[in-house]
């Protein structure tokens, strides 16, 4: 497909007002994208499992425009209180989506959304966000044109989500998700994530994530300002071709089940997504001393009770722990007991494979 599939026809009889609510989960990328072109294309494909625990629900009330004015209206309730600081990055997404949706100069937004998790700690909560506002669009644009396929319908709102934050777009369905065109991965593509379609072994679908909240606060670099820093990294072209290696890698071993090749791949991607912040120039550094403390922990439980736990970190400090559900009452208490004590005010959340972004009604 290409981006003019995606616009909706200018001529849609509008309603006059209405509202929609969906929830959509944050997800954890096993193979890292860093570094990304215009517009919000992704420099290598990337692999994810969809969260089902931390998500966004988010309502989009709508009113038609008495009179249509050339600029957008809306208004953003983040968690019961007004946030004009949000404005301007939903500002940025209309003006990247409305070619596509051009019906939304017509209405006047309330976006009221609330998180399941502390905002901009690295759980990705801008994929949860956008694509949660990507979903009540698209469930407007099918009230005016009730014709359109789900599979349009799922397509375009992983178009648009990808516009507001990349990773928005593997947040739409589950279980695993790839965005980026990659000849192993069929359908896939640049232009919005897809459902990773080959066989997957038990052992991963219904695979385990806690959530160790090392810190809270907003991350010292945005996402956006680290991607951008790889225009012109040293080790960027190699790092590429590297991740487009390990898709394929990666698709092998969820088709076997091969848990120790896994945990290989999923820990050297995260560390290689730090190297490369930490190869910058500027350079910077989002893990803390609690980050360090906390994989030196996983590698020693692992290599003394033969489990099959390991770690990946998302662009922050805040470490995933991803094991088989098999192992899930032995690694609770391993987190209760070893781990609890580096997290701020001993938080964490337990979460697991999901399927992806749910209506609300």
């Amino acid at each position: 497909m290409t981006t003019e599939n995606f616009i909706a026809s200018s001529s849609l009889a509008l309603i006059t007002s209405g509202s929609t609510t969906w929830k959509t989960p944050s997800n954890i990328a096993l193979v890292k994208y860093w570094g990304k072109r215009d517009p919000q294309l992704p420099e290598n494909p990337s692999i994810s499992f969809t969260l089902n625990n931390c998500h966004t629900i988010t309502t989009l009330s709508f009113e038609k425009k008495e009179n249509l004015a050339s600029d957008f209206e809306f208004k953003i309730v983040f968690e019961g209180e007004e946030k004009p600081s949000f404005q301007p990055k939903i500002q940025k997404f209309f003006e990247r989506i409305v070619a596509y949706v051009p019906f939304i100069k017509a209405y006047k937004f309330v976006i009221s959304s609330e998180n399941s998790f502390p905002h901009s700690s690295g759980i990705a909560s801008s994929a949860s966000g956008m694509s949660a506002i990507s979903m009540c669009l698209m469930q407007l644009e099918k009230m005016l044109d009730p014709s359109i396929t789900e599979e349009y319908f799922y397509k375009k709102a992983s178009f648009l989500a990808r516009l507001g934050s990349g990773s928005a777009c593997r947040s739409i369905k589950g279980e695993l998700v790839v965005w980026g065109a990659h000849k192993d991965i069929e359908g896939s593509s640049d232009l919005f994530g897809v459902p990773f379609s080959s066989e997957v072994a038990p052992i991963f679908k219904n695979y385990q994530d806690t959530v160790l909240l090392v810190d809270k606060g907003e991350k010292q670099v945005s996402s956006t300002v680290g991607h951008d820093l790889m225009h012109g990294h040293p080790y960027a072209k190699n790092r590429f071709a590297q991740a487009v290696d390990n898709i394929s890698k990666m698709k092998n071993v969820l088709e076997k089940g091969a848990v120790k090749e896994f945990i290989e791949l999923v820990e050297s991607e995260a560390l290689t997504l730090h190297a490369m912040m930490m190869t910058s120039q500027p350079y910077f550094i989002l893990m803390k001393p609690n980050t360090l403390e906390i994989i030196q922990k996983i590698w020693s439980y692992r290599a003394a009770n033969n489990s099959n736990i390991c770690f990946t970190l998302d662009a922050g400090a805040n470490v995933h722990i991803l094991y088989p559900k098999v192992e899930k009452e032995a690694i609770h208490r391993f987190i209760e007991e070893e781990l609890s004590v580096y997290c701020q005010n001993a938080h964490y959340i337990h979460d697991e494979v999901g399927e992806g972004a749910q209506e609300i009604k």
